[in-house]
């Protein structure tokens, strides 16, 4: 019984279906009518008896407290939960964790990157690119904004902010001198 409905489906095939899903319900979208009606009331309601299955189970997992680390580490069963507004973890732990992963791939580059904050459904970044030019920065931020999404699909955007330049440094000599020093040497007199 291995390879019945209990054992589910491999991860390649998972990723073939909700790309199916998704076109199919972008097409149910689109339809009008009364079957297209019906068709979107029976998979709100399908989504509403999922949602309360998996609400029954997290209840079950509470119980259990190293059940829940493996549930959310399942890309899958992370995304249901995040849809159904049952992850355990809060938003901000996510992000935070999604961006300890983004600094590894950034600091060889010399560049960061920090939550300044969430509000509203939005993700406030920080971050400093390290140099490079600007197609590669641009192609790190938008890295940066969909590693974000992915574990915090709830959010509504990402912004991300560039960290104020760190501020000129002036040489200690040059505040020592006074302006006359350095316009005119001094004459000395025998």
């Amino acid at each position: 019984m291995a390879d019945g409905p209990a054992a589910g489906l491999p991860e390649e095939e998972i990723a073939d279906r909700l790309v199916r899903l998704d076109a199919l319900l972008e097409r149910l979208e689109q339809a009008g009518g009364a079957d297209a009606e019906v068709a979107r009331h029976a998979v709100e309601a399908l989504t509403e008896v999922y949602g309360t299955a998996l609400a029954r189970l997290m209840r079950l997992v509470g119980g259990v407290p190293e059940l829940a680390p493996a549930l959310i580490r399942d890309e899958l069963l992370h995304h249901l939960l995040v849809l159904h507004g049952l992850h355990p973890q809060p938003v901000e732990e996510r992000v935070a964790r999604a961006l300890d992963d983004v600094r590894e791939a950034l600091r060889p580059r010399g560049g960061t990157v920090e939550l300044t904050g969430i509000t509203d459904g939005v993700a406030h970044l920080r971050w400093s690119g390290g140099g490079g030019c600007a197609s590669s920065a641009a192609a790190v931020e938008r890295a940066v904004v969909e590693s974000v999404l992915t574990v915090a699909p709830e959010l509504s955007r990402v912004e991300v902010r560039p960290a104020p330049a760190p501020p000129a440094l002036i040489p200690a000599e040059s505040l020592l001198r006074g302006p006359a020093a350095s316009a005119h040497p001094r004459s000395r007199t025998p």
